[in-house]
């Protein structure tokens, strides 16, 4: 790894804030000045301002996530899911997709930005599946809309298909491959529903552990880790 790479991986410092620190003599490798952005770091001792500096492995977490927290980094009205992690780990720390402020259930936070983008990438098309109860009984056709697409109000494409499961007259299981703003509240909207509640169960293959309470976490293991990438566990 670039030493210049390595300094923005492990300080608050950006790629070019990292050069000026290199610049600026700030920086030793094994005990010696180095000013190279271009040194490769492999096993070296590397400080930056006297401090020693090491890569932490990235960090995969399931959360499930309570009502009124927000899915991001920072919170000014409602308090962010990150306080429910220890702060220590909260640097660079984000949700790999978001859930709405009264939405409850799974919740992926990582810091690797490459494996969160694949989560969230429309070309993966990883399959989300909401529990969702609803206001008034669930029409007849609704399950052969959805499965065609719904036109959202606002929008002049319809949704990709979905798939309806119904447990009952006003719960029903939605599994949708898209994250459109307020989608799955909009999709009932289109055909005269209301959602009264709304719990995110699964992500890809990854599925909410039922022993997590809310506002508890655990690590992804390894095989939930590799299924984005894989499309199966």
């Amino acid at each position: 790894m670039r030493l210049d790479r390595f300094l923005a991986e492990t300080t608050s410092l950006t790629r070019s804030m990292a050069k000026k620190a290199l610049h600026q003599g700030l920086v030793t490798v094994n005990g010696e000045v180095v000013k190279k952005g271009d040194v490769q770091i492999t096993d070296q001792e590397v400080r930056y301002q006297g401090q020693v500096l090491s890569l932490r492995a990235p960090l995969y977490l399931m959360l499930n996530k309570p009502e009124g927290y927000i899915s991001s980094t920072e919170g000014d009205l409602h308090p962010s899911v990150l306080n429910l992690v220890p702060p220590e780990w909260r640097e660079g720390l984000h949700p790999a997709g978001r859930l709405d402020l009264d939405t409850t259930g799974l919740l992926l936070l990582t810091d690797d930005g490459q494996w969160s983008h694949r989560v969230t990438s429309p070309r993966k098309e990883l399959g989300k599946i909401y529990r969702v109860w609803l206001a008034d009984d669930l029409g007849h056709s609704v399950a052969d809309q959805f499965a065609e697409g719904i036109l959202l109000k606002g929008e002049t494409k319809p949704t990709r298909p979905a798939t309806l499961e119904v447990v009952s007259s006003r719960e029903v299981l939605l599994q949708i491959h898209e994250g459109k703003y307020h989608q799955v509240k909009r999709m009932f909207a289109a055909v005269g529903n209301r959602v009264v509640k709304l719990h995110r169960e699964q992500v890809g293959e990854i599925r909410l552990d039922p022993q997590l309470e809310p506002g508890q976490w655990r690590h992804l293991t390894p095989k939930e880790i590799s299924s984005v990438d894989q499309g199966r566990l």
